[in-house]
């Protein structure tokens, strides 16, 4: 079908579609169910077979199947048995945790998922774009990823970047009449908007047509190929510590087994002992493991309203050292309330009120008044009305803005005043030129029941003072002298001290023959009046600030309100320090960068900012070395978005481009919840140290209780399935419940990690090697002290040592919860470690104590005596290491 031709009447009737009330709920789902969801098509995902499968593709794994293998072959079935059951037991946990951190993934695409804005039963709703169907009527706004091929009916000024499809770099200038001609490429359907393109500018409806593969893009969607998940910058630095892992464990199995053969083992014992050893050495869990411990903690992110888009950032979460935050909605409540009102020659009008409530009153020096007492003011609230799109809804007894905040204040001062929007149905918007943060204004032509035609400004007074030659005072038109001129400034000034954002309005009647270019529409207008709103600050906001000053990460605000308004809120929130400075948009242009970056340590609030000003920013803090989060919500945020360490995009205002650009998503526009993801950040990261410290000192334990028992010339201390037990069975689920371990109390009062900083860092490296040595020597002392006991039941001594290597283990793992001591948090903190320790406890004794497991494992049951040696050997390397705070033991 070409919907380019077709008139806009006939979509409608062709489509069974309304456009004042779009389909019914009961209509897109029957659609939905019909067509499908608007997708494109994705590669098949692999079985959950083929899931399983994949745990044998492991180099170790497939050395231990060889192993397997050989048992078997020279008649030594038990061994072959255990082993195969351990592997696949192995299998079995790589296999769940493998769908855990995939259905964590998923949930992540489904949150971060573009929405669409769409028009169902006469009210316009907000759904995810996959819900679309054809005949839906799809509101597009400035920053809007399109979601599905869509016929415009209706457009204001829309543009639309179309590169992706037509290769054309400019914005493609939309319309909504239909064309004629016969066969046009998609670049010239300039009444079309293609699903996967971007509203660069102003804003349209029109009428979906086409859905998921039935899209243009998903005509071409065979050529696209579905993104895949890269390794983040620590799964790569685990990757390469295992290829060293691999190296130094091959050369440490191969010196044991040479020795041991020397010393008059059998080839096969010492080959089995060979194998179990290389796997002890090397930490197959650990890839696994960090990648369930990063989308758990990403899951408890989503928990806390935040939305990690990119795995990475949840590293890089945790070095954060300087937070670029927008003011408004971020800091402050984005509940906009006119509080004051200037007209020129009548003075500044207080307003009552909070919220969106349409309650409130007028004043005059302290005495109530109806807005007819006030001159001009029921002109300036009905003109506020009509240069604007936002409308005041009431849900459950609370009033709720949609659309702009800023616009909503204006609606709400208007129906303080009785003003409602249906009283204006008489006038009729001609012509719009939208609102963006460059031009920093909005126009609208409008035409009255008598058929003349106004133009209505309103934006930024400093602005739109360049803009008018006169101003409307006490019923009249007058002059705008330089006196007038400097009244309304100090007016601006006086609102601005007052922390109050300052927005102007002008307006100028036309003739129907004038030009509707942006040039001749925004000059020689009359100025109207000023309105004084403010955005109170969140509650907990000061404490999230000074929460992160505290973990050393510096809160910078940026503002388009003016300088003065700036620095009022950032004392009101404790954000400027005594010598705190406060930069400008106009500052911001005449310095270069080198200036910039020579101060920017120094700046703590930029006012009157545009967007192209935050990448100046972004560039300046680097340069000095910092790591930047940097939110925004509109589409010229984009670019300082992705240029920042973490880009930080808004759930709520955010447009899909910036979410696109951004790596964390704040669910609900809150600076806390920067916060909140900043300590999971680091949280998360702590905990991957805490198990690589557990699993690689356990694995240096196993490696040096045979080395030294070798060197020593004594038997083996642990037989080949002791240790594969040991490996894949009791340190995996520890090591798992430590990736869920709780922030330490101390986790904000750091200051932020270096981005460079290794994995072993701040003495990890120390702690693995003293810990693993202290295992592995009270392990041989267990062994040797029961050995001597009775030289003739090799069997009970290597019983001993397999308890003691277990026991010591996991009383070390309440160690690594910890960078001071054992006893610095309550060890009930993290009851999934309580329950995995138990776990292993019990698999242990059932090893030890169950009759048919004992000749497989070639265990014995041990009297008590035993135990009390035991437990006194295995406690001594967390007592020595872990019992108090020392240099040594940090």
């Amino acid at each position: 079908m070409k919907w380019y031709q077709v008139s806009r009447n006939d979509i409608v009737k062709q489509l069974n579609t309304s456009e004042t009330h779009g389909l019914s709920h009961q209509e897109a789902e029957k659609r939905r169910k019909k067509i499908g969801e608007n997708v494109l098509a994705e590669e098949k995902k692999p079985s959950r077979i083929f899931i399983f499968l994949k745990q044998f593709e492991d180099f170790m794994v497939l050395v231990l199947l060889a192993a397997t293998l050989i048992s078997g072959l020279i008649g030594e079935y038990v061994d072959a048995i255990t082993i195969m059951a351990i592997v696949l037991l192995n299998a079995v946990l790589g296999y769940f945790q493998e769908q855990k951190a995939e259905k964590s993934l998923e949930k992540l695409k489904e949150l971060s998922a573009p929405m669409a804005k769409v028009l169902r039963e006469g009210e316009w709703t907000q759904i995810p774009s996959k819900d679309l169907v054809p005949g839906d009527i799809v509101k597009l706004e400035t920053g809007d990823r399109v979601s599905a091929d869509i016929r415009l009916i209706k457009t204001s000024s829309l543009e639309i970047e179309e590169s992706m499809l037509t290769g054309e770099s400019h914005p493609a200038e939309k319309m909504s009449k239909e064309l004629k001609d016969y066969d046009l490429e998609l670049g010239d359907q300039h009444n079309m908007a293609f699903s996967g393109t971007l509203v660069t500018r102003g804003n349209g409806f029109g009428v979906v047509v086409g859905t998921g593969m039935s899209t243009a893009m998903g005509k071409i969607a065979s050529m696209l190929s579905t993104a895949k998940r890269k390794p983040t910058p620590l799964e790569r630095k685990l990757e390469e510590l295992g290829k060293v892992l691999i190296a130094a464990a091959l050369v440490l199995t191969a010196l044991v087994v040479i020795l041991g053969v020397y010393q008059g083992h059998s080839v096969y014992n010492m080959f089995l002992a060979g194998v179990s050893l290389a796997v002890a050495a090397i930490p197959e869990g650990l890839p696994a493991i960090v990648t369930v411990a990063l989308s758990l903690g990403v899951q408890r992110m989503i928990k806390r309203r935040a939305v990690v888009r990119k795995l990475s950032a949840v590293e890089t979460l945790g070095c954060a050292s300087v937070v670029c935050s927008d003011k408004t909605g971020t800091l402050t409540k984005n509940e906009m309330t006119v509080q004051q009102i200037y007209l020129p020659e009548q003075g500044l009008v207080s307003v009552s009120g909070k919220g969106y409530s349409p309650a409130g009153y007028f004043y005059q020096q302290k005495q109530k008044k109806s807005n007819s007492e006030i001159m001009g003011l029921e002109k300036l609230l009905i003109y506020g009305m009509l240069c604007n799109h936002a409308s005041i809804r009431e849900k459950d007894g609370k009033y709720m803005v949609e659309g702009d905040p800023t616009e909503g204040a204006l609606v709400v001062a208007a129906q303080k005043a009785g003003i409602e929007r249906q009283q204006l149905n008489a006038f009729k918007v001609i012509h719009e030129i939208p609102f963006d943060s460059a031009r920093k204004r909005m126009t609208v032509v409008i035409e009255d029941a008598n058929h003349k035609r106004y133009v209505i400004t309103k934006g930024a007074p400093e602005e739109l003072l360049n803009r008018t030659n006169w101003l409307y005072a006490c019923g009249e038109k007058k002059v705008m002298t330089p006196t007038r001129k400097k009244e309304l400034e100090s007016q601006m000034d006086g609102m601005a001290n007052q922390a109050l954002r300052t927005l102007a309005l002008c307006y100028k009647p036309i003739d129907h023959h004038q030009s509707l270019k942006e040039v001749e529409l925004e000059k020689n207008m009359i100025f109207l009046g000023l309105f004084g709103m403010m955005d109170p600050p969140r509650e907990d906001v000061k404490e999230s600030i000074e929460a992160c000053r505290e973990a050393g990460v510096k809160t910078v605000m940026i503002t388009g309100d003016h300088a003065r308004t700036a620095r009022a809120i950032a004392d009101q929130l404790n954000i400027l320090p005594e010598n705190g400075k406060v930069l400008s948009g106009y500052d911001l242009s005449m310095m270069t960068a080198d200036e910039l970056s020579e101060i920017i340590d120094d700046v703590y609030v930029f006012a009157r900012v545009s967007p192209e000003h935050k990448l100046q920013i972004v560039e300046a803090f680097q340069r000095k070395g910092h790591v930047v989060a940097m939110t925004g919500d509109g589409v010229n945020d984009a670019p300082a978005i992705k240029a920042s360490d973490i880009g930080v995009s808004m759930g709520i205002t955010g447009t899909d481009v910036t979410k696109e650009a951004s790596s964390l998503i704040l669910m609900d526009d809150h600076f806390a919840t920067i916060k909140a993801a900043i300590e999971e950040g680091r949280n998360i990261y702590e905990n991957i140290r805490k198990f690589i410290r557990y699993l690689l000192a356990s694995n240096v334990g196993e490696i040096l209780v045979m080395f030294f028992a070798m060197l020593l010339a004594l038997p083996l201390p642990l037989v080949p399935v002791q240790i594969l037990w040991v490996n894949l069975v009791t340190d995996g689920l520890p090591a798992l419940a430590l990736g869920l371990d709780q922030p330490e109390k101390n986790v904000m009062k750091r200051p932020p990690r270096h981005p460079n900083e290794s994995i072993f860092a701040r003495g990890l490296a120390f702690k693995i090697i003293t810990r693993g040595f202290m295992i592995g020597l009270v392990t041989l002392i267990a062994f040797m002290f029961a050995y001597r006991q009775n030289p003739e039941h090799l069997e009970y001594a290597q019983t001993v040592a397999f308890v003691t290597l277990v026991l010591a283990q996991l009383i070390h793992v309440f160690d690594c919860r910890s960078d001071q001591s054992v006893f610095a948090r309550n060890p009930f903190g993290n009851m999934y470690l309580v329950g995995a320790v138990i776990s292993s406890l019990l698999l242990m004794l059932v090893v030890v104590y169950y009759p048919p497991l004992q000749p497989i494992f070639h265990t014995v049951s041990l009297p008590l005596r035993e135990w009390l040696m035991i437990l006194a050997l295995s406690a001594i390397p967390t007592i020595i290491f872990g019992a108090g705070k020392s240099n040594m033991a940090r």
